[in-house]
């Protein structure tokens, strides 16, 4: 195992991400993460990353602050006027929802770019994934493969031969085997947060499309959830 390369981890405080890094960490990776604070009604998930920081052995991290106006399309954002989607059917999310961030993985990614480039490093990590993804366009394949190949026409790395690769080992799993892979690597879920709608202490809603993914994910895996919910819900998962 090489323990020299580096790699620039995107890191929110959820399952996806937290699981990404123990991989990148498996595999000889020494990560800088990155998180972001862009007005999310979610903020607490920056506290969660710190957390995971820890657990994780990570030393390297930086918290980039975006302007929320430029998202305020977003049903996510602190001052949104959107209701937030609750309670959906989870095997109809497949249209884009509300909680869709205009072009916020091709903002994030551009940073982690510009990290790496300025690190010399070749390796970007985000916890993507195609299947529990809730219809977001930017969560998709096609996405991170055009986007490596317009960061490597676009940088003074790439068109020197230096490629950057953007991993995404999460991105054809069910939130169940990524919930399996991790706790296979030791991962402490009770360090992650999924809620997009929290209260003000911090518990999970248990409502909204986050946070039944990641119950639905626990119950298939057969693990149980170390989330702390307001309020028990009925969920079906099989409609």
């Amino acid at each position: 195992m090489n323990n020299n390369r580096i790699a620039v981890i995107l890191l929110s405080g959820g399952i996806d991400s937290a699981t990404t890094a123990a991989v990148a960490k498996r595999d000889g990776y020494l990560l800088f993460a990155l998180t972001f604070a862009y007005g999310q009604k979610h903020d607490i998930e920056i506290k969660f990353a710190k957390h995971l920081l820890l657990s994780l052995s990570i030393k390297n991290h930086i918290v980039i602050e975006i302007p929320s106006i430029i998202f305020s399309s977003s049903a996510l954002l602190n001052k949104s006027k959107i209701e937030m989607p609750k309670n959906r059917d989870v095997l109809a999310m497949d249209d884009i929802p509300v909680t869709y961030v205009p072009a916020r993985n091709i903002l994030f990614l551009s940073y982690s770019i510009a990290y790496a480039e300025s690190l010399g490093a070749s390796d970007i990590f985000i916890g993507a994934n195609s299947i529990d993804y809730s219809g977001y366009p930017d969560c998709r394949p096609e996405f991170f493969m055009a986007y490596e190949n317009m960061a490597n026409i676009g940088t003074k790395a790439g068109v020197m031969g230096k490629k950057f690769t953007i991993h995404t080992p999460l991105i054809d799993m069910k939130k169940s085997q990524i919930i399996c892979l991790g706790k296979s690597l030791g991962i402490d879920y009770s360090l992650t947060h999924s809620c997009y709608d929290p209260d003000e202490l911090g518990s999970s809603c248990g409502e909204c499309d986050s946070c039944i993914i990641r119950k639905r994910g626990f119950l298939e895996a057969g693990f149980l959830d170390p989330t702390k919910y307001r309020k028990n819900t009925n969920v079906s998962f099989n409609k």
